[in-house]
């Protein structure tokens, strides 16, 4: 039980934003104790890449970035819900629920103040601390350390999409190296275009010791042998928290020169430095590649919104100016402090009394507005969405991927069946990887004929209505006046807010 002399605090309230302690380190060490609080940490002034200096930094974010990176993390979701869309909401909830129902944050006065934090950190609640076993302790460690390494790789390091190791790395010719079940190899690869080399990522949670750490270097080292001549970074991120204690981080990094990145077969992009780092959203228009793998990364929410009933779903205005929402500091801009949107939005209110829906969509896209297309993920207090562009691209996407599945061998719902027996957890683990890998070699065989069909869908999604790219009869609402409950932030093309407060004030 909790015991009494705990505080009976109210919900932790997201109005603020926290900073997170980072240690750089050029491999593993014992864990820094309480150093994350008593260290003399430096200012973070945004990067594309790793900082000059190792040791402690205190960058600030919010938990709109925290969620962002919980949604887009991990396992691809096809070809496992391909056939049953309406279970991508139970997918999100997975990805975020242990993150609401175990973390807190508290005021921190650190012994050397860092200029322009905001002096609040995470750290576990009693809930965490007092109640809960330990194999909840053990899924709630795997989440956190996923969700966590994705937010240092990409929103504070520049990182650009980060795929799971299990289905191949990223050298064509080494993806059945990769694909070896009997070896330990990394969670997540991705590519640096501001490094020009690829990064190998491991990701650890919970109370990180040196011993599980010692375990990740390895599983890089493995990575990094078959990787081999090509030029690439390995990153152990180590989210480190125990009950009393802050969430810090451990980043421990080693460089591997060699010969760069291979460019992606049949890239539209002639010149790789127009690709920055981060966000694809940033270059939709520049690359074919960049919008296949847009489309990839949304397609958990793309079925969530696909499959949400009518009372979900909602249309929010953003500016429809791109460039006013590209990467600032990590990957999402918040919309409560954004003059543009606040000012465009208070516009669009004042000429919309007794305008009917249809015309007041007219309307605000002449006045350089675009809405976005949202719904609430039940069992949560989150709000994703997407453009009507990218949305139709991943309308296609899931087309082709349902196509793949229909006319493949053991991806067919008629082989599944006919192969269906008992087997053991390992056997159907393999099973399902195998299926999975074969999905993904059928997508990328098709990868030069999707190039045409996802950006003649993006290009014709700007121009269709709602109820088209949805296939149903009516508009979802147009939401003019906005909902103070929420806090908001949007990306080129996509959307995510989240409650003020939790427990949720709304229904």
């Amino acid at each position: 039980m909790i015991p009494a002399h705990v505080p009976d605090e109210p919900p932790l309230n997201y109005v603020d934003s926290f900073d997170v302690p980072v240690l750089f380190r050029n491999g593993p060490a014992k864990k820094p104790r309480k150093q994350w609080r008593t260290a003399k940490h430096q200012p973070w002034a945004g990067s594309d890449g790793f900082p000059a200096a190792d040791g402690w930094y205190a960058p600030t974010t919010t938990w709109r970035e925290i969620i962002k990176a919980a949604t887009e993390v991990g396992r691809d979701i096809t070809p496992h819900l391909q056939n049953q869309p309406h279970y991508a909401h139970g997918e999100l909830v997975a990805r975020i629920s242990p993150l609401y129902a175990y973390l807190g944050a508290h005021p921190v006065k650190p012994r050397h103040p860092v200029p322009g934090s905001k002096g609040r950190r995470l750290t576990l609640n009693p809930v965490y601390a007092h109640g809960t076993e330990r194999s909840a302790r053990n899924a709630a460690a795997y989440r956190l350390g996923m969700t966590m390494t994705e937010w240092a790789c990409r929103s504070l390091l520049g990182l650009g999409q980060t795929e799971h190791l299990e289905l191949g790395g990223p050298i064509p010719a080494l993806l059945d190296t990769f694909k070896d079940p009997k070896k330990k190899l990394p969670d997540l690869w991705g590519r640096h275009e501001t490094e020009k080399m690829y990064w190998l990522v491991e990701a650890k949670g919970g109370d990180v010791g040196l011993g599980t750490l010692r375990k990740g270097w390895a599983q890089l080292a493995a990575g990094s042998k078959i990787l081999g001549a090509y030029a690439h970074r390995t990153v152990l991120v180590g989210a480190s928290v125990r009950p009393g204690d802050d969430l810090f981080l451990t980043i421990d990094h080693d460089l591997h020169p060699g010969e760069p990145p291979l460019t992606p077969v049949g890239s539209a992009i002639d010149d790789e430095s127009a690709v920055g780092p981060g966000n694809l959203e940033d270059h939709l228009g520049d690359s074919d590649d960049a919008l296949i793998g847009a489309a990839r990364a949304q397609m958990l929410t793309y079925l969530a919104l696909r499959s949400a009933p009518a009372s979900l779903l909602r249309t929010v205005p953003v500016p429809a100016d791109r460039a006013s929402r590209r990467r600032r500091s990590g990957l999402t801009t918040p919309l409560e402090d954004d003059d543009l949107t606040l000012a465009m939005r208070a516009d669009a209110r004042g000429a919309a009394p007794d305008v009917e829906q249809h015309t007041l969509r007219a309307n605000i896209r002449s006045m350089g507005l675009d809405d976005f297309l949202t719904c609430r993920i039940p069992g949560t207090e989150v709000h994703l969405g997407m453009s009507r562009k990218l949305f139709a691209a991943c309308e296609r996407l899931h087309e082709e991927d349902l196509a793949i599945a229909r006319r493949t061998p053991e991806l067919r719902a008629e082989d599944q069946l006919a192969g269906d027996q008992e087997l053991s957890d390992d056997a159907e683990e393999e099973q399902r990887l195998v299926q999975r890998r074969i999905f993904r070699e059928q997508q990328e065989e098709a990868r030069p004929r999707l190039r045409p069909l996802l950006r003649n869908a993006y290009e014709q999604g700007e121009t269709s209505d709602w109820s088209d790219l949805l296939r149903r009869p009516l508009e979802p609402e147009l939401d003019l006046e906005g909902d103070q409950s929420l806090l908001e932030a949007a990306t080129p093309e996509t959307y995510l807010a989240v409650s003020r407060y939790f427990p949720p004030v709304r229904t």
